[in-house]
């Protein structure tokens, strides 16, 4: 099969590695034009870009993909179909038409749920038990097309955003490979979404980091797991940014002091910082201070006091 090939960051990459290694002739790779990075504003190929050029493929980095000369030049490359994984822009009704197949879509959620543009981290900030890859058949709406197929995932307690992230890319690229032969036999029948059970995820926020120490701590833990590593949860510690790793909820704490004040700490111990929330605790075991490197609260403690009775948050 012919296919064009449009995604951008790391969780496109695998997809379009297993679809040229099942295979399929991979025509034409579009992706998102290359940025300045660094303070040296070095120029960052998308990773995508990365892999086209190492299997000698043909790419194309439109900065409007639905601009009428980037159209006609899709229209040069002959393909069956167009597979989209996390490309970043929205296709015209006219791209949408272009291949006999249609265009069909990697994305990381069951829909209709998490439709938008962080489903990874929103299936466990919202404590979702599971999440997967379902590959769509596109139209005009977002991520509203029929469904066609559906890999499934139990979301563990230790994964965070990252760790999911990793884990959904492996699952869509053996999902779009398990698709498009199915795709060509006519062997996939298309399910519409049901919009009334249809949830967004939103886009994230540097400031949705920001730890509200009134939450439950079952709530700010999984904000801590969800937001790793960008844009990372984090609270203040006296007057500098303390971005929380790893932690855990517990019920209570050795020799902890009695206080009903969110974001006391409550207790401190060789490996854990205990923090007080709107119920329960937070056990904080692995931490990184502003200016630091990140480290376990073993070693932070070594060249840092904190005291039970000290409120985080406070700047």
């Amino acid at each position: 099969m012919k296919v064009i090939f449009m995604g951008t960051p790391d969780f496109a990459v695998g997809a379009l590695q297993a679809i040229i290694d099942a295979g399929h002739e991979v025509t034409l790779v579009v992706t998102q034009p290359d940025k300045s990075k660094g303070r040296g504003k070095e120029v960052a190929f998308p990773p995508v870009k990365d892999c086209a050029i190492a299997n000698g493929i043909p790419v194309f980095q439109p900065v409007k993909i639905k601009e009428p000369d980037a159209v006609q030049y899709l229209r040069g490359f002959e393909a069956d179909i167009f597979v989209v994984a996390a490309f970043g822009q929205i296709l015209s009704q006219e791209i949408l038409d272009m291949p006999r197949l249609g265009c069909v879509n990697i994305h990381a959620s069951l829909l209709p749920k998490y439709r938008g543009a962080a489903p990874i981290q929103w299936s466990i900030l919202d404590g979702e038990e599971k999440t997967g890859v379902t590959i769509m058949q596109m139209n005009a709406g977002l991520d509203t097309g029929d469904i066609l197929l559906v890999k499934e995932y139990a979301i563990k307690p230790t994964d965070t955003g990252e760790s999911l992230f990793d884990t959904l890319a492996i699952l869509g690229s053996q999902a779009i490979v398990e698709a498009l032969p199915l795709l060509e036999a006519g062997k996939l029948t298309p399910i519409p979404q049901d919009n009334e059970a249809s949830t967004y995820a939103k886009m994230l926020k540097k400031d949705m980091g920001r730890i509200d120490w009134t939450w439950d701590a079952e709530k700010i833990e999984r904000y801590v797991r969800g937001l790793n590593s960008w844009p990372s949860a984090y609270t203040y510690l006296q007057g500098k940014t303390l971005k929380i790793w790893e932690s855990e909820v517990v019920d209570s704490a050795p020799g902890a002091i009695d206080s009903k004040r969110p974001g006391t700490v409550v207790a401190v111990d060789k490996k854990s910082i205990y923090v007080a929330c709107g119920s329960r605790l937070l056990k904080i075991t692995n931490l990184q201070l502003e200016g630091k490197k990140r480290m376990d609260v073993s070693a932070f403690l070594l060249g840092f006091h904190i005291n039970p009775g000290e409120v985080l948050d406070e700047q």
